[in-house]
Parts: structure tokens; sequence; C-alpha cells
């Protein structure tokens, strides 16, 4: 089954980083469906002339690829798709791969109107009137093809800002114009296109049947093919601007999204007997009060009202919050404060250490705000603590659960280089749901910092928060694509609503069901699954880090 994604508007860097993922770590057929913010890439075989000018001084950026061909701008209004698939080794295995994409180009043009496309001999891609007097290329395509799977893929100019191409020589083809379905007469939405590629797709590339998740639309009806226009959708991925990003119009992105608020449980629903969670005030939690107060210290257990706080604080565990207590963004569902962050503490690492020897931890948990308005995102302050708990408690092992830092590689960098133990960043809803649930982040950023950081080396972990309107299709696409990128722990639990004013529960989630995502993901190569009612990100981490170790299913460095 073809697993086909529509992810939005996607950095190049962060397309490129799911696409080596999904290549390297898993055998799963997919093809991802996306817009690329401005961006001109270069072919193995780009001659710098055909650069015209400064990419920067027209507002993109210039990255190279290890693709076939010469350069090429991606942009909005244009779709990109990236098959990673399966390619038999047979003669003339990419040239053959190439033709077949063509195909699929040229049968969905077809779909709409646009029948005068074809192959112009010498040239790869579609064009428009080949064999005429003015052949224009609509579709460009570049491929990579090694140990028997493809990488890179297709661009297919829908709506897209043709006087872009007037900055490079297109494709190193300077007599031939570049076109677009919109410059062609033809008015279609990007949502049909999606749909109809991806549909052929499926025939073309697979046994016919299809899985597609997007972080679009979906139909009131309940279907899962999205509702209204993708070019409403196709969102940057960071803010519009630093600061906060208010939980305001709640309802009308829920709408946009295709939930209905009266179908959701009111805030005093009776919890189910197995959600309802027992204080235990004894000594041991009233000694992790007393050793965070003692130090000055914040803690995700307290700020997101954490219903495992009694559990975990009575076991001498606790999650550390750095980086002020202040996020900037404002997800639906999260507790903390979404205040005007302070300037940072430089001395709140080396506390952070002297309370995880105070406390005798084998294993430290540490995460933290949001702080969109520093330029590395808190990435310094994350590795100034590991650091820092490496030389005060060098026995204790670390886990660091993170912001996507806005996709920036060097920010990332500095969190990899301090080699944490388990380096955990949170998917937290299905792709559905991004755009709702959490609006100042994305579904393929997330996936990239994941696979980022996997390919560096480290263990990987993600969190699902469930019962907030995802359909179990939904929430098991979500899964695999945690498992294809290579996650190695990913933990499953209930979402409870924290005030009126956050995201409502859809439903109770069983604890049955629980059981069964977890089989699930395993059975998809993940290394470990924790998934019941209870569960939040950092809940067991300790014996999920070691369940993972003893299972033989990774191997450390």
């Amino acid at each position: 089954m073809l697993q086909t994604r529509w992810l939005g508007r996607v950095w190049y860097r962060d397309a490129q980083a799911v696409q080596r993922a999904l290549f390297s770590n898993t055998s799963e057929q997919y093809l991802l469906l996306l817009e690329h913010s401005n961006v001109y890439t270069l072919g193995v075989r780009t001659d710098l002339n055909n650069i015209l000018v400064d990419p920067a001084s027209v507002g993109a950026e210039m990255i190279r690829a290890d693709r076939g061909g010469d350069v090429t701008f991606h942009g909005p209004g244009q779709l990109v798709g990236y098959p990673i698939l399966n390619v038999p080794d047979e003669v003339d295995r990419t040239p053959k791969f190439v033709r077949k994409i063509e195909q699929l180009i040229i049968d969905s043009l077809g779909e709409f109107g646009l029948t005068n496309v074809g192959r112009l001999e010498g040239y790869p891609g579609v064009w428009v009137d080949p064999l005429g007097k003015s052949p224009r290329k609509i579709c460009a395509i570049g491929v990579k093809i090694t140990r028997n799977r493809s990488m890179h893929g297709f661009a297919l100019n829908v709506k897209t800002d043709l006087s872009m191409f007037s900055h490079i020589i297109p494709c190193g083809i300077p007599d031939k114009p570049v076109t677009s379905l919109a410059n062609e007469g033809i008015d279609v939405s990007m949502q049909d296109v999606v749909e109809t590629i991806a549909n052929l797709a499926s025939k073309s590339f697979d046994d016919g049947t299809y899985l597609h998740q997007s972080v679009g639309f979906m139909r009131q009806d309940g279907s899962r093919r999205p509702r209204g226009s993708f070019e409403n959708l196709a969102l940057p991925e960071e803010p519009k601007s630093l600061g906060l990003v208010q939980k305001g119009n709640l309802s009308k992105r829920m709408g946009r999204v295709g939930l209905e608020t009266g179908s959701f449980l009111e805030i005093s629903s009776r919890k189910p007997e197995w959600l309802r969670a027992k204080a235990n005030m004894g000594p041991e939690y009233r000694d992790v009060k007393r050793t965070m107060r003692k130090f000055s210290l914040a803690t995700v257990c307290e700020e997101a009202g954490c219903p495992n706080i009694f559990e975990c604080w009575a076991d001498g565990t606790a999650t550390f919050m750095i980086n002020g207590e202040n996020c900037t963004r404002a997800c639906s569902f999260c507790l903390v404060q979404t205040n005007h962050p302070l300037p940072l503490d430089p001395m709140e690492p080396t506390r952070v250490a002297e309370a995880v020897k105070e406390m005798n931890l084998a294993f430290a948990v540490v995460t933290a705000v949001a702080r969109d308005d520093l330029a590395d995102g808190g990435a310094g302050a994350f590795a100034s603590t590991i650091n820092e708990i490496r030389r005060i408690s060098p026995n204790t092992q670390v886990e660091v659960l993170i912001s996507d830092c806005k996709g920036d590689s060097v920010s990332l960098s500095k969190v990899f280089d301090a080699r944490p133990d388990v380096l955990n960043h949170n998917l937290e809803t299905v792709a559905r749901l991004q755009y709702v649930v959490r609006p100042s982040a994305s579904y393929a950023r997330s996936l990239s910092v994941l696979a980022r950081a996997k390919e560096a080396g480290l263990v990987t972990k993600s969190s699902l928060i469930a019962g907030m309107g995802e359909t179990k299709e939904e929430l098991i696409a979500a899964l695999r694509d945690l498992a294809s990128v290579g996650v190695d722990i990913v933990t499953v639990g209930q979402y409870l609503r924290p005030t009126i004013n956050h995201f409502p529960v859809a439903r109770w989630i069983t604890p049955a069901e629980f059981s069964a995502l977890a089989e699930i993901g395993e059975a998809f190569g993940i290394g470990h699954v924790e998934a019941s009612p209870m569960v939040r990100s950092s809940y067991h981490a300790k014996s999920s880090f070691g369940a993972i170790i003893q299972s033989g299913r990774l191997t450390l460095a």
C-alpha cells in the first residue's frame, strides 16, 4: 500500500531530512506531496553560470541537492512530489523510473483537460506542446536511485510565480520557457491536483491502494480527503512573527479541520475510573518538592498539571523545565504559561545538575518551554544543562525533550553534539490536527527533527496525545511515520483538558485500545511503545530506555 502524505508548506531542508530517513529506515512505499518556501536547488550537474542573481536578493534560499539535473526553482503554488519507493534492479532502471513519473504527470494533467502535453526528446520532464513551435516545461523531474530505493522526484507548476524562474536558466535550458497550469488557462485547486496524483500514483507505483494523510482539512462527512482550499492551508512553518501565538479562534480552527465542537465532551464530564489519579503527598513527594524549591527550579510536572506527579515524585523522579516558565507558543492543549519570557538564567544548568546529584538520580529528564525569541531557540541552554549534569553527576543518564528550534540545523546540532542519552521531540498529534492543536509547529518539521537526531546517532523518542478527535486510522498512520523515520521509543496517552479555554476532549480511549496501539507501533518497528491512559511524554522514561536497550533492538554507538 502506498503511503501518501500532503505536508503543506515545508522548508527544503526539513523535507530532505524526512526523505533521507524514509530512504534509510524503512522499506515502506511513500509519496510525500508538499510545497516549498522559495528555494533554488542545485542538482549534481548544475552549471553555476545558470544562476543569474543572488537568490537572497529575491527572497529565496539556494541549496545543493544530490539529485540529477541542473538548477531549478521550488516555491508556493508548485506541487513537489517525493516518491521514496522500492525500485527493481533492472537495465536502464533510472530512465524507466523517470518515464514512469512523466507518465503519472501526463495522465494527471489529462484529468484537468490539459491534453497537449508529453515528452520532449532529450529533455526529461513533462512539456506543454512538445512537438509544436513553443514547447514549455510544466513539470521538472530529478531523481536518485541507490540500493534499489528512490529519492527526490517532480515539481509540477500549478499556480507558481513564474517570474522566479527568470533569475536562473531553469534546468540549464536557455531557449525553452516554463509554464504552469494557471498560465495555460487551467484553474484547478492544489487540493484537486494532490488528490488526483495520489490516486493515480497508487496505481502506477503500487497495487492501486493507498493511505492518504494530510495536514489539510476534513470534509464534514468525515471522509479522509481534505475539505476546502489547500492554498489556505499552505502555512509557513514558523509564526508570522516572533512572540506569542494566541489561543483565540480555536473553534474556527477546529471547524477548518472538520471538528464539530458540539460533539466533544464537556469539561465537567466524569472521567472513567482508569483516569483517576490518586494523590500521594508522602515524604518522598515532599522531598522532591523541597529540592525543587531549594534550587529555584521549575518542573513540567507542575507547570503542565501532569496527573502522574504524585506517582513520579513519590518515586523520586521529576522532569526539570529549563529556559524559564513562559512559552512563546500557545499550543491549544498545553497549560504552560504563554507570557513574554525573561532572559535566560546562566546559572540554571548548574542548579539543575546540583539537584540531580542531591536527588541521586540515575536518569534525569530535562525539558523546556519554546523560546522562539532566542536565536537558537534555547538549544544552547540544553547543551549546557547536559554538560553540567555530566560534570557534577557523571553516572546519570540524560533524556532531553526539545522544541523544534524552528528547524535550524546549527541550533539542533548544539543539542545533538552534547550527546544526550535520549533525544525526545514530540509529534503530539496526527497530521490533520497539527494546525489546530499546535499552530506554531508542523508535522513535517517534527519528523525532520527526529530524523536528523537519528541520523546523528542518537536514541530518539516521541509522543502522541490521543482523544482529540483523531481517528484510529490517523493514529496508526502517525505511528507508522514515526517508525519510518527511525524513532526508537514512543509514548501514547489520553488527552486531559487543562481548562475550559483549552482544546476539548473528544472521547476517553480505553486501556485495551492503548494496548492495541502499542502492539501496532512495535510491529511497525518502534523499539518500545509505552501506551496507556495516564502515559505522558516523560512517564516511565528510565524504564522505557532500559526496555529498548534490553530488547536488543537498539545498538548504542
